[in-house]
């Protein structure tokens, strides 16, 4: 993909976070929760928080006072993104 700006379609598999965007009535925590989806939709290579970054530039521009632009700007600024974990090392190892 070279050293260029992350795909939309990378960034947001789903369209989970552009949907967002498009409800005028949407709230704090419905945008909290949408980002927990986004995250957990994200392919295991795509940098969470480069894809927070295009989100914003995309969206949070043009709507600063959107609760989601809210959100994703805390993720950037919430120390490491959510990173989702497949296979063995998202399954605890503890025996029941």
């Amino acid at each position: 993909m070279g050293h260029g700006m992350m795909r939309l379609d990378l960034a947001d598999p789903k369209g989970l976070v552009r949907e967002s965007y498009r409800i005028e009535t949407i709230t704090d925590s419905e945008c909290r929760s949408i980002f927990v989806d986004w995250a957990l939709s994200l392919d295991a290579q795509v940098d969470p928080r480069e894809a927070m970054r295009v989100l914003l530039a995309t969206y949070g521009l043009e709507t600063p006072d959107h609760p989601m632009t809210k959100v994703l700007t805390e993720g950037l600024q919430d120390g490491p993104a959510p990173r989702r974990r497949g296979g063995r090392g998202g399954r605890t190892s503890h025996p029941v």
